[in-house]
């Protein structure tokens, strides 16, 4: 089989498709996050500290910058994100769980011996 059919077959299958939606989707909902985080979130927390600027805050060691502030920033967007995934992922299991729970229709009952009797009967009549 050559490198390229290969290839397709593994990229036309389901979960990889699945895979790239969700990473797409992923990103998007990151960036909603990093602005929720760096425009709503964290001027709350700045003003709530005495108006310190998170993404301002560094130090320097030697001539190299530290902005910690950003990490603080990253840290709290990961945690948001987090939380969110988690808060997805339970749903989606609540209704799993919901679907499992929902009883199947019971198959039919096997028909007792009588019954079976009574058919080969039947048959045996409408042979004759």
């Amino acid at each position: 089989m050559s490198f390229v059919k290969e290839f397709k077959e593994f990229a036309m299958r389901g979960n990889v498709m699945d895979m790239a939606v969700g990473v797409i989707i992923g990103g998007a909902f990151g960036k909603i996050v990093s602005s929720l985080v760096d425009n709503v979130i964290m001027p709350v927390i700045g003003m709530l500290t005495g108006r310190v600027d998170f993404s301002n805050l560094a130090f320097k060691v030697g001539e190299a910058e530290v902005k910690y502030g950003m990490f603080v920033q990253s840290v709290i967007d990961f945690l948001i994100i987090a939380i969110c995934i988690f808060a997805m992922i339970k749903v989606v299991n609540s209704f799993a769980k919901k679907k499992k729970e929902t009883p199947e229709e019971p198959a039919p009952a096997e028909p007792s011996n009588e019954e079976k009797l009574l058919s080969e009967i039947r048959d045996l009549l409408k042979n004759k």
